[in-house]
């Protein structure tokens, strides 16, 4: 691609095409693979859009993660502090090597086992819920929320007296119709709620993720700050990946066909779904020291904003992009990003989305949407595409 000259600057696209609630905005193709772009604060950056262009940038010491430094590219929510104790996604190494080795361990492939049989329980447990009671439902609320919370309740050892509530803690803190004020309110409850636990667990261990972590040299806030990571990275994602994953399925019967006779194509339609729906759909990084890429030059100081749904969709990576084919594959995707920031539990993602999805369209062969396509409530208003409801019958 030619790039533009610096002088001009561009408003990050927003808009998607009407009538393609999966496809990223149309003007996004169009771009040079950097460009620059007028952030919403005032701060004149960067916007990359090639493949090539977002992964070099996500591998690239030289650009940082850390809140302080950056500008966000779609919205203007003022100066950030620095990342708190413990959020491994604001701090550069060598913090985030810190964190991010004892992390690494924990995710075994005993404690992927272990809850790979949960998750399949979870799973049945809300299917036969939902065949119980009978449709309409709204799938967030019926079984794409509900299987990653309890999840990750496994995974940090919430006691089965807590889910309830800790499930509502997580609710309201996604809860887009709640005021800015009460969804603070909410998280903090929840925050005390897991620094707790933390203490629960230090003085009476058990099989989990947080226990586990206990022996290492992290405070309580530490703990406690991981433990909120954990629980806000892997839910609302996976969640949304669950309910979008099956809107775009539904809405394409000759795949879903195929994939309910050949399920040993789970494992590619959960990457196919990854690079297509892109719902983490833009990130940044800023720069740290003077970098040359694509022929510009990018400043100390300069925030670039990553497209990661333009990257995935690049026709110099993938052939026919904007195609959804789930016998494709889509090695290579930025779904979990890239890098040393690369998503540490992609791999549970993955578990969740491989038993869940499947079980899910076997159980209830003419599952279909409940709604018209188009009255689908899209999440044009969140950082992480989705739908706010899914309403589905069968």
């Amino acid at each position: 691609m030619v790039n533009q000259p610096a002088a001009e600057a561009i408003e990050l696209p927003t808009t998607r095409p009407p009538g393609c609630p999966f496809d990223p905005p149309a003007e996004l193709a169009a771009l040079p693979s950097l460009v620059r772009m007028n952030f919403p604060d005032g701060h004149r950056g960067w916007l990359a859009t090639s493949h090539a262009t977002v992964r070099a940038v996500l591998a690239d010491p030289r650009f940082s993660v850390r809140y302080e430094l950056g500008h966000n590219p779609t919205a203007d929510l003022g100066a950030a502090p620095p990342a708190p104790p413990g959020d491994m996604l604001g701090v550069d190494p060598p913090e985030h090597t810190r964190y991010r080795k004892l992390l690494a361990g924990k995710f075994t492939v005993r404690r992927m086992t272990m809850l790979t049989e949960r998750v399949e329980e979870i799973t049945t447990d809300h299917l036969d819920a939902m065949a119980r009671d009978g449709g309409p439902v709204d799938l967030i609320e019926a079984f794409a929320f509900p299987v990653p919370a309890l999840t990750v309740c496994e995974l940090l050892g919430v006691p089965a007296v807590d889910r309830d509530t800790f499930r509502d803690y997580v609710a309201a803190s996604n809860d887009f119709t709640l005021t800015m004020d009460e969804r603070i309110a909410v998280y903090a409850a929840g925050e005390r709620y897991i620094h707790e636990l933390v203490l629960a667990k230090r003085a009476e261990p058990t099989d989990d993720l947080l226990s586990d972590l206990t022996g290492s040299d992290l405070d309580d806030d530490e703990l406690a700050g991981l433990g909120t990571l954990l629980l806000g990275a892997g839910l609302d994602t996976t969640a949304n990946m669950l309910a979008l994953g099956t809107f775009a399925l539904l809405s394409r019967p000759g795949q879903l066909a195929e994939l309910r006779a050949r399920p040993e194509l789970a494992d590619q339609t959960v990457e196919e779904l990854m690079r297509y729906l892109s719902i983490v759909h833009t990130t940044s990084r800023t720069a740290l020291a003077e970098v040359e890429l694509d022929g510009q030059v990018i400043k100390p100081g300069e925030t670039v904003a990553l497209s990661i749904q333009a990257a995935n969709r690049d026709p110099a990576k993938f052939d026919e992009p904007d195609t959804f084919d789930i016998r494709r594959s889509a090695v290579g995707h930025l779904g979990f990003g890239h890098g040393v920031h690369q998503c540490l539990g992609q791999q549970l993602a993955r578990v969740e989305m491989r038993v869940a999805l499947p079980a899910l369209l076997n159980r209830f062969p003419t599952l279909r949407l409940a709604v018209a396509a188009q009255d689908v409530p899209l999440r044009h208003d969140s950082d992480i595409y989705g739908v706010h409801r899914l309403p589905v019958t069968w």
